[in-house]
């Protein structure tokens, strides 16, 4: 491979997405033995239970947790394996069109939103912060962020130029715009919680 063609590939992008699958995957893993454990002894005081607020069980033990009737962790243990994959195909030199781009950012945006369901269902209708939960979400945002910009900046998905521009612009700023999301949510269930109080 040339040296410009080494310099074109996002090297950045696919480590971080490596990280991010790994990431997710473990806290996915976590979240399915925690449901095991649940499920053996429906009783059993759960590793990811700190207080009242901060705990997993009545996330995983609630609809919410089984939204299409099996427990959400099997979605993140088959989910985190795509942007692993990606990332480290990318590092061996792969070059993927634009309609996997475009493809991949669905499937990012679909998780997105679902991790915004949850983090609502989660802090309004739980009462709970789930920590491997919020593993999850910290992945999911920056990810879905960084993906979309860069799509958006290389044109894999059509766009006016202002708005490439824009992307373009934005591509660096992803690690801020995620603590922004991160600092939002964090604000909302500490209104609606008063998480340090039980920490």
């Amino acid at each position: 491979m040339t040296a410009s063609g080494v310099r074109n590939r996002p090297i950045a992008l696919a480590i971080f997405l490596i990280v991010a699958g790994l990431m997710g995957l473990w806290a996915s893993f976590q979240l399915m033995v925690e449901k095991i454990v649940s499920l053996e002894n429906p009783e059993a005081a759960l590793s990811c239970d700190f207080s009242i607020v901060v705990q997993c069980a009545k996330n995983l033990g609630s609809a919410q947790g089984a939204v299409f009737g099996f427990p959400n962790p099997v979605l993140g243990l088959i989910g985190f394996t795509a942007p692993l994959v990606v990332g480290a195909a990318i590092l061996a030199g792969a070059r993927f069109n634009s309609w996997f781009w475009v493809s991949f950012n669905l499937g990012i945006a679909g998780a997105f939103a679902f991790c915004l369901w949850l983090a609502y269902q989660s802090i309004f209708n739980l009462s709970t912060l789930c920590p491997w939960c919020m593993v999850v979400w910290s992945v999911t945002i920056p990810m879905f962020w960084a993906v979309t910009l860069r799509n958006l900046k290389v044109g894999a998905i059509p766009a006016p130029r202002a708005l490439r521009k824009a992307a373009a612009a934005s591509y660096s700023w992803v690690p801020v715009i995620a603590l922004a999301g991160y600092i939002i949510i964090a604000a909302v269930a500490q209104y609606r919680l008063d998480v340090l109080s039980y920490l």
